[in-house]
C-alpha cells in the first residue's frame, strides 16, 4: 500500500436541459469520488483541469478546492462531489489532478484520468 494515494472515480452525464446546441452550448455534469487508499491523511488544496472540446481546443482550469471545499480525507475516507462544464461542441474530454496535503507535510499530487463528455447517441 503506497503512503499517498487518492483513488480518483469520474461519472458525467449530459445535460440537455441546460444546453442549446443551436448556440454551441453544451452543458455536462461530473459527479467526483476521491477515496484516500495511502496510510496517511491528506487535504485536497487544489485543482487543476484540462478541458478538451471535439475541436482539440483546450481549457485550463486551476483553482482551490473543489466546490467551496477542501476536503480531509483520512485513510479509508471517501468524499464525492458534483460540478459541470460547458463546451461548445457535443463531445470532449476532462483529466487533470488534484494538488494534497499528507499530514506529514508531504505536497502529491493525486491524478483523475481522462473521461468524456459527450451528447447521448453521438457515437455509435
Amino acid at each position: 500500500m503506497d503512503l499517498y494515494s487518492i483513488e480518483v472515480k469520474a461519472e458525467a452525464v449530459y445535460v440537455a436541459e441546460q444546453s442549446a446546441p443551436a448556440q454551441n452550448r453544451y452543458v455536462f455534469a461530473y459527479t467526483i469520488t476521491l477515496r484516500n487508499t495511502g496510510q496517511v491523511p491528506a487535504r485536497l488544496l487544489n485543482r487543476h483541469w484540462r478541458i478538451t472540446d471535439a475541436d482539440g481546443k483546450v481549457q485550463e482550469v486551476r483553482g482551490e478546492g473543489v466546490v467551496g471545499e477542501q476536503p480531509y480525507l483520512r485513510p479509508g475516507e471517501q468524499y464525492r462531489y458534483s460540478s459541470a462544464a460547458m463546451l461548445p461542441t457535443p463531445l470532449g474530454t476532462m483529466q487533470g489532478s488534484y494538488q494534497m496535503l499528507a499530514n506529514d507535510g508531504e505536497h502529491f499530487d493525486a491524478p483523475i484520468a481522462p473521461f468524456r463528455l459527450s451528447q447521448p447517441h453521438l457515437l455509435h
